[in-house]
């Protein structure tokens, strides 16, 4: 079994995908649908999407739910926290070596959190 996409949710479709558009950019993960309540991104054998929740309640970030990405390096980790703190996106946690592995972690503008990591 492998995962094959996560979705977080957002109340402002335009802002986020702006935000994912310019966080992805350079990493190979390129845009591949925007329609209607969804936007969604594709790398190798990885999908990653945004959407306006189905039942037309508010997106909310769950408490614990994070994202965690391998950007392959401990310089991806930095230029990747960066830019996520340049576009509006708040820290989580500044890089440095967590369990064996150079991390960060940062929230999105919809408040969601992702760990970049590099093993």
């Amino acid at each position: 079994m492998k995962m094959d996409y996560f979705v977080f949710g957002t109340n402002n479709k335009v802002r986020a995908a702006a935000f994912y558009d310019v966080f992805f950019e350079g990493s190979g993960i390129s845009k591949i649908y925007s329609e209607g309540r969804m936007v969604v991104w594709a790398g190798n054998q990885f999908m990653f999407g945004i959407a306006e929740p189905f039942n037309g309640e508010p997106a909310t970030n769950g408490n614990g739910t994070m994202l965690g990405l391998n950007v392959g390096s401990a310089e991806a980790v930095e230029r990747l926290y960066q830019k996520a703190l340049d576009m509006g996106g708040q820290s989580e946690g500044e890089p440095g070596l967590r369990s064996g592995r150079h991390a960060a972690y940062v929230r999105d503008l919809d408040n969601n959190k992702l760990c970049l990591y590099a093993m």
